[in-house]
């Protein structure tokens, strides 16, 4: 019997563990293989994804210019008090971090004298989603609290003061409702753009109004980013890259802050509106809403005291009056009604009608403004005293539906498509519309009332004053722009486009020139009803009107005027319009008088001007 000896044993027994080892290496290489090639790409996704962050970094705000070049909307370098809170971090759990930073921030509420803005909540907020990225404890400081800061914590662990661009307007509430104002920006509607995922968002404004939120992707520019490593507890470590944030475009407006100016003073606080525009070519020299309101109080953000002030003000200080109110336009609706009674040929320049005080139509009166009556009064005439006998004697002559035609060419009923939103149409009112409004049919009554700019018919002041500029320019309807051109980054001049003309509207020159001469003699003439808005050295036409309206029952009048000058080659159209004022003529044609004077200073008059 053989057996085998104790060191054969051994040997089996060694080259089985060395078998076994091999194995496992081999196994382990081929797992580590399998992690470090086939999927190394992943894991080193996974790791770059959980230590770097991405921060948004937004691009400075672009400009906006007035048509000389003066700045409305800047920006200039806010300062912010910032706390790191990786170096304040204090042993334990978190919340003895935050009640360190909260004691902290107390302190330093005393040092320059400010309260306290962010609660403990703020705190923990910021340690849950934005632990890498500095607390801003408060924004926006002024320059004392900026020098007790740097004298009493220079170089103290943790406290910093951080500069960022904000929004300034340095002419205050001068063309507010033009401009706008920004707010902060929704960070969730920030991210996204070329489809890259932010954890982080530095703060950044957005356009809520106006221009400010119609050109604001222009003005916005474009995003930046910061790559920031930081390390499993979320301390920020250090930057690993960084892409340029790109400023917005610059732009500049048509308005005129000179003549922005006198029309603003000549509004003064009542409640009204007024816009000026150039005949030649539709620039929109001058918008006022009023009252209006200081952009700059919503900077970095409107206090609850502010926004509730001018939110719940009865005078809707927050209202553009000039596109986003409709009125009814009383008398300086008349030379429509002219208009479009001459070119259907039912009436002559040498037509007449007496005027006795009212005009019956059937068993009603309407009564003229001029209850004593006008008399005899031809077509010139009618327009110079505003007879509202001569207009529904011509109205009824040609029908509601030529002179519902001319005003829907002269963008009445219809928004002019400026770049604002919140535009209303008003009414330019028909038998249709009367009908789907109010499922009754048309009536001689409504022509009546239609002709003198009552009854159903509305409009807004940006709409009368492209009428006016219309008839001044001869028929050339161009479309109200405010924006005039813009300017990329690293551009010295500005781009400018061209004018938009919208129709051309073919009307008889003898026509057109006997309206107009009506209207040179409501403001040139003594015994027109215009002659208070008349300023030495310029020769001027216009419209007074004075539009009933009911309020909570009781019968109101709104004040209007239109006007364009010099008479012989107009520059100038304006539209006005005071809430709840006395007449066109009384309340109005002294503030146009104002505006005219400040335009042409230097006027010198020649001739009677009465030419078309």
């Amino acid at each position: 019997m053989t057996h085998n000896s104790p060191l054969s044993d051994d040997r089996f027994r060694v080259w089985i563990v060395f078998a076994l080892m091999i194995l496992m290496f081999g196994l382990l290489g081929a797992w580590l293989w399998h992690v470090q090639v086939l999927r190394g790409h992943e894991f080193r996704t996974s790791q770059v994804k959980q230590s770097v962050r991405r921060v948004r970094v937004p691009g400075t705000r672009g400009r906006i210019f007035d048509r000389s070049g003066l700045c409305l909307a800047d920006n200039r370098p806010s300062f912010n008090v910032a706390l790191y809170l990786e170096e304040l971090r204090q042993p334990g759990k978190w919340s003895n971090t935050i009640s360190r930073v909260e004691k902290l921030i107390a302190e330093l509420s005393s040092v320059i004298r400010k309260p306290v803005e962010i609660s403990r909540e703020d705190i923990q907020a910021h340690v849950r989603k934005r632990l890498p990225l500095p607390l801003l404890a408060w924004h926006d400081i002024d320059n004392a609290a900026l020098a007790r800061l740097s004298e009493r914590e220079a170089g103290r662990a943790g406290i910093d003061v951080i500069a960022e661009p904000v929004r300034f307007y340095p002419f205050k509430d001068l063309a507010c409702h033009s401009i706008g104002y920004v707010g902060r920006a929704n960070s969730a509607e920030s991210a996204g753009e070329e489809n890259e995922e932010y954890q982080f968002f530095l703060p950044e404004m957005e356009g809520k109004s106006g221009l400010e939120k119609v050109l604001d992707k222009q003005l916005r520019g474009v995003a930046g980013g910061r790559l920031m490593r930081v390390d499993v507890s979320g301390f920020h470590r250090d930057d690993v890259g960084q892409k340029e944030a790109q400023p917005g475009n610059d732009v500049m407006l048509a308005i005129d802050v000179k003549i922005q100016k006198l029309v603003e003073d000549a509004l003064g606080d009542v409640p009204g509106a007024a816009v000026v525009v150039d005949p030649r070519n539709g620039d929109v020299l001058a918008m006022a809403s009023s009252p209006g309101f200081d952009p700059n109080k919503f900077l970095p953000f409107i206090s609850d005291a502010d926004w509730e002030k001018l939110s719940t003000d009865e005078a809707k200080p927050l209202l553009n009056r000039v596109i986003g109110e409709h009125y009814a336009p009383g008398s300086i609706f008349k030379p429509i009604t002219i208009m479009a009674a001459l070119d259907a040929g039912k009436i002559s320049e040498g037509t007449t009608f007496n005027c006795p005080g009212y005009f019956e139509l059937g068993p009603v009166k309407f009564h003229c403004w001029f209850h004593p009556g006008h008399g005899t009064l031809d077509v010139q005439q009618s327009l110079q005293y505003s007879c509202n006998v001569f207009m529904m004697n011509s109205a009824l002559l040609v029908g509601p539906q030529p002179i519902h035609d001319l005003a829907w060419q002269l963008g009445l009923g219809q928004r002019t498509h400026i770049e604002l939103d919140g535009e209303t149409p008003g009414i330019c009112p028909d038998d249709a519309w009367k009908r789907k409004h109010f499922h009754d049919g048309w009536r001689n009554g409504d022509t009546c009332n239609m002709s003198i700019g009552q009854g159903f018919v509305s409009v807004t002041p940006l709409q009368m004053a492209v009428m006016a500029a219309t008839i001044a320019n001869g028929g050339s309807l161009y479309r109200p722009r405010l924006v005039v051109g813009s300017r990329a980054p690293g551009e010295r001049s500005f781009t400018k486009s061209p004018p938009e003309l919208v129709r051309q509207i073919q009307w008889s020159l003898d026509n057109l020139n006997l309206v107009r001469r009506g209207m040179y003699d409501v403001v040139m003439t003594p015994t027109g009803t215009g002659k208070l808005a008349h300023a030495p050295g310029v020769q001027m036409a216009g419209k007074t009107g004075t539009a009933q309206f009911e309020h909570h029952g009781e019968m109101k009048l709104h004040a209007w005027m239109i006007s364009f000058a010099p008479f012989a080659e107009p520059r100038i159209a304006i539209a006005m319009v005071v809430e709840e004022g006395v007449s066109g003529g009384s309340t109005i044609a002294p503030r146009i008088k104002k505006v005219m004077s400040g335009i042409f200073p230097q006027a010198v008059e020649t001739g009677n001007g009465a030419s078309g």
